[in-house]
């Protein structure tokens, strides 16, 4: 193993502070690799799939493990809203861990290389992206101004400084992009080998496509909003769930004055679902679905009254019922799964159910 980068100013690594979630249906042999950074956190793992199906993971590492039957048991009725047969039903780990803060892989990730060959130590850049401030009302053209070795540029307002809270750390990946499933069908053989180093905010008023497969995020803060919406086994649609999720957070981030950064850190990412035609099939109505959700992302509204995450979620909730669900009745079903998340994520989360 190369060794382990470092940066100037020594990091936190908030062991109790922070939970790693991992959605499967394998046995979690990839654990091995990220044993130097994974061991010293509590995992969450949620098994997709058969939940008679023993998954094995690696001995040394302290986690929790639940399947279809766990979830249904815990959440009894409200168990409809969360996803089957799908990569986001690792939303469930959000649901019941009680730390702050969330960093959430998917298990065809692996430990990547800087150009200098050094390991990438992630879930250090994810938490210095998470503890240092975001910029979304005005850009800095060097990138993350609060990163090591930078600052603001000229002509950047000393009364926008301060920055805003991040809540979002969006990692990216080194050899399979994540691309949809018509630009894996004409570029099979692409491979992403280009490393940049840079931090930036999203800007407020513009979206993101957010992928779940290198992710933290502040569940204190932002977390009610991180519902990964009705995907895979009996519903319409797969493969858009971390974007749906990404859509309402960006929205709901530009309301509250939070920031989402995107960029380091890097992870190898394999891919393990390589057919491309199974992966059409369950993408095709959100490629057209898309056309009209975004623009609805784009103008939507929050009223000044809503002052907290639940809030501001019910009432995109209400509005996605509303007009976006004159598009499909998909999208009625998915306003009343976030409702459904949100009482679920209420009783859970509420002092007594976190003393419990």
């Amino acid at each position: 193993m190369a060794q382990l980068s470092s940066s100037v100013n020594p990091v936190p690594m908030l062991k109790d502070e922070l939970d790693i979630v991992i959605p499967t249906i394998r046995n979690l042999d990839f654990l091995e690799m990220w044993r130097p950074f994974f061991e010293q956190y509590h995992l969450i793992i949620i098994q997709d799939g058969d939940p008679l199906q023993t998954i094995k993971v690696p001995k040394g590492f302290d986690y929790e493990l639940y399947n279809r039957n766990d979830i249904n048991r815990i959440l009894g009725q409200k168990a409809s809203c969360i996803s089957s047969k799908d990569s986001a039903c690792r939303f469930f780990g959000y649901l019941v861990s009680k730390k702050k803060y969330i960093y959430t892989i998917d298990d065809d990730c692996f430990v990547a290389n800087d150009p200098s060959g050094n390991d990438i130590i992630v879930i250090e850049q994810h938490i210095m992206n998470l503890l240092t401030p975001s910029t979304p009302h005005f850009f800095n053209t060097l990138y993350d101004p609060y990163a090591s070795g930078a600052d603001f540029v000229r002509g950047y307002p000393f009364s926008m400084r301060e920055g805003a809270l991040t809540v979002v750390s969006h990692g990216l990946w080194l050899n399979m992009p994540d691309y949809d499933a018509p630009t894996q069908l004409v570029k099979p053989l692409e491979r992403n080998s280009r490393y940049v180093d840079a931090v930036m905010t999203i800007p407020k008023g513009t979206l993101f496509p957010m992928c779940g497969m290198n992710l933290a995020f502040d569940r204190e803060l932002i977390g009610p909003a991180m519902y990964f919406g009705l995907m895979g086994h009996g519903q319409p649609i797969g493969g858009y769930d971390d974007m749906w999720a990404g859509w309402c957070v960006k929205v709901i981030c530009d309301h509250m004055g939070w920031g989402v950064k995107t960029g380091l850190p890097y992870v190898w990412h394999s891919k393990a679902s390589c057919n491309r035609l199974e992966n059409l099939e369950k993408e095709y109505n959100g490629i057209f679905w898309q056309e009209e959700a975004i623009p609805f992302f784009q103008s939507v509204a929050l009223p000044n009254e809503c002052t907290s995450v639940q809030q501001c979620y019910l009432e995109l909730a209400k509005q996605v019922k509303e007009k976006l669900g004159k598009v499909d009745p998909y999208f009625i079903k998915l306003a009343d799964g976030m409702v459904t998340w949100t009482e679920a994520w209420e009783e859970l989360n509420t002092p007594m159910a976190t003393q419990n």
